[in-house]
């Protein structure tokens, strides 16, 4: 399945399908996101869901993992095999027939990955035992058709979004254009006609098929700054751009954008607020994991409340919760992609430039870390367990924006566009900080994540001799 809009259809089934009791599985791939942005945690997280959807599996999965307790390391098609397919192979019979849905799969960071995965499930299609089908949503990128393309025609149907006439598209953007602004008029008390016939029409041409278009133009005219009547009015006056399938998206995105947050302030003023939504919406385009808005701009180093003015304008793209303890996210990936390509970002005070973000990550990362200090959990002696210190003291100890500078350095070095001040700050950071990094890891359970960390730090610095022996001696000291 591909096209826009996959992943709010693949949720809604994952919903109604457990409502009905006959989903068996789900996993939300999220690019950037973790623990869900590779298939290292894919399989485990489908037999764990396997073995709550049907008891009879979760002796097997149990056997399975007592005689390999080292499946959780071992490749796809082990885990595939033993933790999958063999209790299904071994349960007894069952006449239902359960549901497993798979998401983005395109957003998986591994193409050979992918196309394994795609190999592997078409294997469930052979049971005799328990009957699964798989619901599977991706983009038509090229290792997917590649993918598909290597199975029998009987493993899999598809279903391609693009291909549904756009006469039927346009018709349920025009019932859901109608199902929002109508009672928006109520509520607001408009003079009618509002919307008339011929701006229901205009919306639905510059939707071009495009849902995704249709919910940020409904988000923009009932949250924005102005009121409905303005916004929509700021929306239908919208320059074109070059013809593409996203030229109409991209128009919205850019309205929004210097409407919402650079407003009609003068120049100067303009310049620094699109200069802080570089930094902050920026960093959350590029960032590994979603962080609450407090913990962002801690991270950041740049006070609350300039962030808060910076994601509060922008509510439209932005899910901003109200409860402060809930991450921001973006609410369309096609959000980030249009951020990061100059040829759609038409207006350049806007444009993300990835590397330019990980790099100034990465520093404010290092600078964090260096603020780190022995004994940050003031325990009262050297033999304490992890298990004995609360939850509440390592939180306090370390909060979550510390945690994920010492998570996350390495990946925004790699990815950026280092300077040799950069390469300094490394070795500052072995030679000084490197042990309080150490205790911060094994406070949130991340030992095992350092030692990948420095042997990929070690990898990368091995083009240099000198720098190999250097980073050597100080892990091995």
């Amino acid at each position: 399945m591909a096209g826009t809009g996959k992943s709010t259809i693949s949720r809604t089934i994952a919903r109604e399908l457990a409502e009905k009791k006959r989903l068996a599985a789900s996993f939300f791939f999220t690019r950037g996101k973790r623990d869900i942005s590779h298939s290292r945690m894919f399989f485990t997280t489908i037999a764990a869901q396997l073995a709550n959807s049907l008891p009879v599996l979760r002796i097997s999965i149990s056997d399975a993992i007592d005689n390999n307790p080292e499946i959780f390391k071992q490749g796809l098609r082990e885990q595939w095999n033993q933790l999958i397919l063999n209790p299904l192979k071994n349960a007894p019979t069952q006449s239902i027939q359960l549901i497993v849905v798979i998401d983005a799969l395109d957003e998986c960071d591994s193409m050979q990955d992918i196309q394994l995965i795609l190999q592997l499930l078409a294997e469930a299609k052979d049971l005799d035992t328990v009957r699964i089908k798989i619901f599977l949503t991706s983009r038509p990128e090229i290792p997917i058709f590649d993918g598909f393309r290597r199975l029998s025609g009987e493993a899999y149907q598809d279903f391609i979004l693009h291909n549904i006439s756009l006469d039927t598209v346009n018709a349920d953007i025009s019932t859901f254009f109608r199902q929002r602004l109508l009672p928006l008029k109520a509520k607001r008390g408009l003079g009618t006609p509002w919307p008339d016939e011929r701006i229901i029409e205009q919306l639905v041409e510059r939707a071009a098929g495009l849902f995704i278009y249709a919910a940020t133009t409904l988000r923009f005219i009932e949250d924005g700054i102005d009121g409905p009547e303005e916004q929509l009015s700021l929306v239908l006056s919208a320059t074109k751009s070059s013809p593409s399938t996203t030229e109409h998206l991209d128009g919205i995105y850019t309205t929004l954008l210097q409407h919402s947050v650079l407003g009609k302030r003068g120049s100067q003023e303009c310049e620094q607020l699109a200069g802080r939504f570089r930094q902050v919406v920026g960093s959350i385009v590029v960032m590994f994991n979603t962080m609450p808005a407090r913990n962002l701009a801690q991270l950041l180093q740049i006070p609350l409340n300039k962030v808060s003015r910076i994601l509060n304008s922008l509510r439209s793209v932005l899910k901003v919760p109200q409860n402060e303890s809930q991450p921001v996210r973006l609410f369309h990936l096609s959000f980030r992609d249009f951020l990061q390509d100059s040829q759609r970002c038409s207006d350049s005070r806007f444009h993300i430039d990835g590397k330019e973000r990980h790099a100034s990550l990465f520093r404010k990362c290092m600078s964090h870390i260096s603020q780190l200090q022995e004994n940050m959990c003031n325990l009262w002696g050297p033999g304490v367990l992890i298990t004995e210190i609360s939850d509440d003291t390592i939180q306090t100890s370390i909060p979550p924006h510390a945690q994920y500078a010492c998570r996350y350095w390495l990946d925004h070095w790699r990815l950026g566009n280092p300077v040799e001040g950069d390469i300094k700050t490394i070795r500052q950071f072995l030679e000084q900080d490197f042990l309080h990094w150490l205790e911060g890891l094994s406070l949130i359970g991340e030992v095992s994540n350092g030692a990948h960390m420095i042997i990929t730090l070690e990898e990368i610095l091995s083009v240099s001799y000198n720098a190999h022996l250097f980073v050597q001696r100080i892990v091995l000291t």
